[in-house]
């Protein structure tokens, strides 16, 4: 009994050679080849009876489909039948990605800027790198490094995280061009609107994101932050939505997402204090810059509506002075007077 045990012992201990790993390894490429033959029949697909075609365990047959998942080719499970569907006979395997070094870096930056939680873009970009890892280990390396030195912080955005749901309904109502119904609470009304909607866009503008949609009865879209929504739920109807609308067009010259109904002619003169802060970030898409002799500078938009420039503005006070249109600047002149006499001692 002893021997026997100490014969076993040093089996284990014993390293598998090259070519009993190279052989280990065809047997389960084989083992993947036949699955895949497999679950292409039209025979019953459940997991037991796959494992027990295949010769191996059920652990080790999820590990198998584990693989066929990393490699893009996904299998649908129906819980009520306990087997996989087969594959439409149309499919076609994947075709394998060369990805040069830049590709992978955009997507390493991808999935850095979706993982942000203010954004709620979900881990769809997450996956598709765990994937590419999984296929090519040049990437695998890349893409690990990538991970480990970029990162997206201080995003002062509306918070969407309780949103998530939402904006996951509205991706999908957007895609399969359907209506959306749900209550919308604007600041500005008394009370909760109950809105049909058909959704044109999903647009993440400065700080928040927005559905762009024409609700049902209206002419035109509009736009609706996403946060403000109260409910909201998909309908089984088919949204008209034009196949020629243009959201740079929708938006005009709007500073940020409302259009106003007058367009301006502004330009705001900032100190040279502030003059290489404020030139760093193209702002508008009208935006001009003059620069002065004294260090100071000058910036010109054509907008449509002041409500959001004033906003923008106030920020700046004590390093900008407003140029034109004079009731630009009286609208900031009340606006800090009011300032003052909250804040006065």
């Amino acid at each position: 009994m002893l021997a026997r045990m100490a014969r076993q012992t040093i089996s284990f201990d014993r390293k598998r050679t090259d070519a009993e790993r190279r052989t280990k390894q065809s047997e389960k490429f084989l083992r993947i080849f036949k699955l895949l033959e497999l679950l292409q029949e039209r025979g019953p697909c459940t997991p037991r009876s796959l494992a027990q075609k295949l010769g191996c365990s059920q652990r080790e047959f999820h590990r198998h489909m584990e693989a066929l998942a990393l490699s893009g080719i996904y299998f649908e499970f129906n819980r009520k039948t306990n087997r996989y569907e087969p594959l439409r006979p149309d499919y076609r395997f994947p075709a394998p990605l060369a990805l040069s070094n830049d590709e992978l870096l955009g997507q390493a930056v991808a999935a850095a800027v979706s993982a942000a939680p203010a954004l709620e873009l979900g881990d769809g970009a997450a996956a598709t790198t765990r994937k590419l890892a999984a296929s090519d280990a040049h990437a695998a390396d890349l893409l690990a490094a990538a991970q480990q030195v970029i990162d997206v912080l201080g995003l002062k955005m509306v918070d969407h995280r309780p949103h998530r749901e939402a904006i996951r309904l509205m991706q999908r109502a957007l895609i399969e061009r359907k209506q959306l119904g749900g209550d919308y609470h604007s600041p500005y009304a008394g009370r909760p609107w109950r809105v049909t909607l058909h959704p044109y866009r999903l647009c993440l503008a400065r700080h928040a994101w927005y559905l762009i949609a024409r609700p049902d009865g209206e002419a035109s879209p509009r736009n609706l932050r996403v946060v403000r929504f109260r409910s909201l739920k998909m309908l089984d109807k088919p949204a008209d939505v034009p196949d020629d609308f243009d959201l740079r067009a929708h938006l005009g010259n709007a500073w940020d997402v409302y259009r106003g109904e007058r367009s301006y002619e502004v330009e705001i003169q900032f100190a040279k204090e502030a003059a290489v802060q404020v030139t760093e970030t193209h702002w508008h898409p009208t935006q001009r810059v003059h620069k002065h002799r004294d260090g100071s500078v000058t910036l010109s938009f054509r907008v449509d509506g002041l409500e959001e420039i004033l906003w923008w503005l106030l920020p700046w006070t004590g390093f900008a002075r407003v140029v034109k249109p004079l009731e630009l600047r009286n609208r900031l002149v009340e606006q800090l007077r009011e300032g003052l006499r909250i804040n006065a001692p």
